[in-house]
């Protein structure tokens, strides 16, 4: 009787073995070959489950946004504005094990992105989505009344984008120096700033 295989689950195990490879050997290491092995499956069964390998990785880029969103569409929110708020930017940065592995891929991918133009369009969808995020906050603590009067919303914006971007790049590079408990401590003073007890 023929192995009935699960067409979905394999194209996820194939990617995140894509993702180990890139993790423990790099972008320029993603080869069909080398996932393949990753995966433990033939380079010729993968054209089962993606036809080219810009497929496969793209694919795979996508994996990590679906995860980020479906964590924060799952999130409850019941604390204070400012935790609240702290948490959804939390969920964006490298603070626990599975999200620096999605985020050391992503930065990979994005890297990858400036040479390949189907991976920079959904690169750049991710990072206009990201970049609502950060204006979501921004609108939500000035529709609540809680922001400073003379914020200059578009600028806080890019500021916040910024300082999320750079937590995450330094968490990756120098996760000794960049921990969790640090980076809640650094948005939890940023949002600070932001509100009118700190004028």
């Amino acid at each position: 009787m023929p192995k009935i295989v699960d067409h979905d689950k394999q194209r996820l195990l194939v990617a995140e073995a894509a993702w180990r490879v890139i993790r423990r050997d790099g972008m320029e290491q993603a080869s069909v070959r080398n996932i393949a092995l990753e995966a433990g499956i033939s380079a010729g069964s993968m054209r089962h489950y993606f036809s080219t390998q810009s497929e496969l990785l793209l694919y795979a880029m996508n994996l990590v946004s679906e995860r980020v969103s479906n964590r924060i569409t799952q999130m409850s929110f019941n604390s204070s504005p400012l935790e609240n708020m702290k948490l959804l930017l939390l969920e964006l940065l490298p603070s626990t094990d599975e999200k620096m592995a999605e985020m050391e891929v992503w930065y990979a991918f994005t890297a990858k992105s400036k040479s390949d133009p189907v991976l920079k369009e959904h690169a750049n969808k991710v990072y206009n989505e990201l970049r609502h995020a950060m204006a979501t906050v921004i609108t939500y603590l000035m529709e609540l009344n809680l922001s400073r009067t003379d914020l200059d919303k578009e600028l806080e914006i890019e500021r916040l984008y910024a300082l999320v971007d750079g937590l995450g790049i330094h968490a990756i590079l120098r996760p000794d120096q960049m921990n969790t408990k640090i980076m809640e401590d650094i948005l939890t003073m940023h949002l600070a700033t932001l509100c009118r007890d700190a004028e």
